[in-house]
């Protein structure tokens, strides 16, 4: 006796196709959307800046044309960008809460898939 399992129709298979893929889309681009992505952070640029101000020698200048960045302008966005090391308790206990509801959810659901695997192979629990 061959195990067969039951069959997906095609209107089910992309169905959860286009649920995974909207999933992963909103998992990388929410982040995004909220703010929440993204660490540097440009608090004050220079204005007309010169490779000088900006802190940068004549190896470095010499690296950025290389690059093809040849006016300081071009890069004071990236060369005065810094990290913010700021720190949420809310975000930090949200995301905590988000993770193991998660993996709770996922053991549950998992459970419950394997016992109704084994009951469909090999039929009901027997007491």
């Amino acid at each position: 006796m061959a195990y067969k399992p039951p069959k997906q129709s095609l209107g089910g298979q992309i169905f959860d196709v286009l649920t995974l893929l909207v999933l992963t889309v909103g998992a990388l681009y929410i982040p995004l959307y909220l703010g929440l992505a993204g660490a540097a952070k440009t608090p004050a640029p220079i204005e007309n800046p010169t490779w000088e101000a900006l802190g940068q020698n004549a190896n470095e200048q010499a690296q950025w044309a290389a690059l093809g960045y040849t006016d300081p302008a071009a890069v004071n966005d990236m060369i005065t960008a810094r990290f913010d090391y700021s720190f949420s308790w809310s975000a930090l206990i949200i995301m905590a809460v988000l993770v193991i509801g998660y993996f709770i959810l996922v053991v549950r659901l998992s459970d419950k898939e394997y016992r109704d695997v084994i009951e469909e192979r090999f039929g009901p629990k027997e007491e």
